[in-house]
């Protein structure tokens, strides 16, 4: 991975005392890990600095705790979800500095795998203050970053400890740098953007950046209304954001300068009220009833996305279609994640999505494994898309 140092840059680990930084913010209730997803993906790199004689200290956050220690906050039942997944013991130290961290450091053994306590127990974590950053590195020989979803953050655990020890990006961060530079950073072109999601004011940044980026920039769900309102079609009773029509004008005249074409829906399916179920039918999109709501994209609207992927030669995928957590408003999101999976497993596109209501969408439709890369990284991935320089990817630059 040309610019960023790898665990194939790393030398020679066995006896080492190697941090690495993962991503264990899963989901838990009654104390149990409902979705193992983040664990499996830091396996990878776990099981090569084992194997190669490593001691594995794991460094990582869980939820947003206030007011220092508390057990619901506590890694420790992540521990042993973790060591369910990877197959093998992993200890766990009560702490992430200090005596207790140094002492189940010091009883490690060559290979051995050992989780610190949640590092935001500390405030100064967050603030990637110096003095904490050198309590977390006097554990530590090398560090490893394999948490690109954190990456977004300057803080100690994450971009501090860069600054301290050699820095390397492990094999879930390498596979997820590798895949947003054949999505944006160097893409096969002609590239196509799919963005959804309720509402423009929180991607403004992400609509700018890609207009200037990608050759045709399909906008769907809530958000698309502002740019129908913007153009004079009437929305009814659509979720809308009527006081951004400049912003979305704006985005529309930046995209006509770009040469980037912007698809809109051409049809809806429009229901009276939003619940499962509800009596529907789908109509042209100058013709929105007063009392309706466009709840999804109709027919005509796949048809034309689904030209575009095959035009493309990569997508970038972040939001659905429509409302695609109730049904029938899922149709389309299904359609058109299904028409790019199949697209990607014949090898005619490379395919790139992200963020939690997309990854939500591509596994409700069963296509989430037969995309090129599908990103776990929530505000990570979204940086990326809007062009931000991310500090956990930019401290490991060569």
């Amino acid at each position: 991975m040309a610019g960023f140092k790898t665990l194939d840059d790393i030398g020679a680990v066995s006896g080492k005392r190697v941090l690495v930084r993962v991503d264990l913010n899963v989901p838990v209730a009654d104390g149990k890990v409902t979705d193992a997803t983040r664990i499996e993906r830091i396996a990878p790199t776990i099981a090569e600095l084992s194997k190669k004689g490593a001691k594995i200290i794991l460094l990582a956050h869980f939820g947003r705790p206030k007011d220092g220690p508390s057990a619901e906050f506590s890694l420790e039942p992540i521990a042993k979800a973790t060591a369910e997944v990877l197959g093998r013991p992993v200890g766990f130290a009560a702490d992430c500095v200090g005596d207790k961290a140094a002492d189940a450091v010091a009883a490690m053994k060559d290979g051995d795998v050992l989780l610190f306590e949640n590092t935001r127990f500390y405030k100064a974590e967050e603030k990637n203050e110096p003095a904490f950053t050198e309590k977390l590195a006097a554990n530590g020989d090398i560090y490893v970053n394999d948490a690109f979803s954190a990456a977004h953050r300057a803080h100690a655990s994450t971009e501090g400890l860069a600054r301290h020890l050699p820095a390397y990006a492990g094999r879930t961060m390498q596979a997820e740098l590798d895949a947003l530079e054949k999505g944006l950073g160097n893409p096969v072109r002609p590239v196509v953007a799919i963005v959804g999601g309720a509402k423009i004011s929180s991607k403004i940044d992400l609509l700018m950046n890609l207009v200037k980026k990608v050759d045709a920039l399909v906008i769907g769900g809530g958000m698309a209304n502002t740019f129908l309102a913007a153009r004079g079609t009437d929305v009814g009773k659509s979720l809308c954001e009527h006081d951004l029509a400049g912003t979305a004008k704006q985005i529309m005249i930046e995209a006509a300068e770009a040469g980037c074409a912007i698809i809109l829906p051409a049809d809806g399916v429009v229901a009276k009220e939003f619940k499962a179920g509800a009596a529907s039918e789908t109509v042209a999109i100058s013709e929105v009833p007063a009392d309706g709501m466009i709840l999804d994209v109709g027919a005509k609207t796949v048809q034309s996305v689904n030209d575009w992927i095959d035009r493309a030669a990569t997508l970038v995928w972040n939001g659905p279609l429509g409302a695609f957590e109730i049904e029938p408003f899922d149709r389309a999101t299904v359609a058109a994640a299904k028409h790019a999976a199949a697209r990607t497993k014949a090898g005619k596109l490379v395919s790139v999505a992200g963020g939690g209501d997309t990854v939500a969408a591509l596994n409700h439709a069963g296509v989430a494994d037969d995309f090129t890369y599908v990103s776990t990284a929530g505000g990570a991935f979204l940086e990326w898309m809007e062009g931000k320089p991310l500090p956990g990817v930019e401290v490991l630059k060569r």
